[in-house]
């Protein structure tokens, strides 16, 4: 009779397993971490925070560490569900994180600052400051918020469209150089075949989700939920004729948005127009 296997003392919890794993499998090797940073020519001090699960790092790093290990996709697969976790996200928005990593297609509409699966690095932390959060809470929430940006990527990647006030592309973040970025990555993603951008111009005038930023999704089954947020509250909204009452509001406002083509070329303008970054 095979011996029964011991159940262990790791963590359930992602992004705690991704750091205990990374940590005792160095320390099975027995090489500190300024050695180690050594070996692969990353900063010690970053490696020393995977193991305290203070940031998941990147692919990259995770993929670095598999094949120094010895261990072919074990630290990159416990990244990806670290951070695919939707427990990293506050609680109001764990429900709507587990509905978007299953829908077919997102439908959104920006109302005031850029959606998260479309943001920037320094934009995510500047937009995220503004809300009260900093230090290490704000280091986690950022990575968080960009790791999100992993759903637009891939062959089985969702259709995604979304429908931007040009007050959002009228309101840069404080940081010339975060601006930048942010406008050249929105021209980058508008690239992408299944990715759709649309301006709406603030001379198409008032209509039916004036203040009301909304995001729809169409689930596996043929469902759709939408999810709106103000400036401070979110909700998610499931009964079908709260969602048909949003989905007429988003088609007549889309009808008032550019052309795709259109939209791009206007993003590039806003390129052309943002300030340079003074160290540069």
């Amino acid at each position: 009779m095979p011996q029964r296997r011991r159940v262990t003392s790791r963590s359930q919890e992602p992004r705690r397993r991704f750091a205990e794993e990374v940590r005792a499998l160095r320390e099975r090797k027995g090489v500190s971490l300024r050695e180690l940073a050594a070996e692969l020519g990353w900063d010690w001090s970053m490696l020393g925070k995977l193991e305290r699960g203070q940031t998941l790092g990147s692919p990259e790093v995770a993929q670095a560490l598999d094949e120094y290990y010895g261990t072919p996709g074990l630290l990159l697969a416990l990244w990806e569900l670290a951070v695919a976790d939707p427990a990293r996200f506050k609680e109001q928005y764990r429900r709507y994180m587990l509905l978007e990593a299953e829908a077919v297609s997102l439908w959104h509409f920006a109302v005031s600052i850029l959606p998260g699966l479309l943001q920037s690095d320094g934009y995510a932390s500047e937009v995220l400051a503004t809300g009260g959060i900093k230090g290490e809470e704000l280091a986690q929430q950022v990575e968080a918020r960009v790791g999100r940006r992993a759903l637009l990527l891939g062959e089985d990647a969702p259709t995604f469209r979304s429908i931007l006030s040009e007050a959002v592309l009228r309101t840069p973040a404080r940081d010339a150089k975060a601006w930048r970025d942010q406008l050249e990555h929105l021209a980058e993603v508008a690239e992408r075949p299944h990715v759709t951008l649309q301006v709406l111009p603030l001379g198409a005038g008032l209509h039916g989700l004036v203040g009301t930023a909304v995001m729809f999704l169409r689930l596996p089954e043929g469902r759709t939920v939408a999810y709106t947020e103000t400036a401070y509250h979110g909700e998610l909204v499931e009964e079908n004729r709260e969602v048909e009452r949003l989905q007429r509001a988003y088609d007549s406002m889309r009808d008032l948005a550019l052309s795709p083509a259109e939209s791009l070329k206007f993003i590039g303008q806003m390129l052309e127009e943002a300030p340079c970054d003074p160290s540069t």
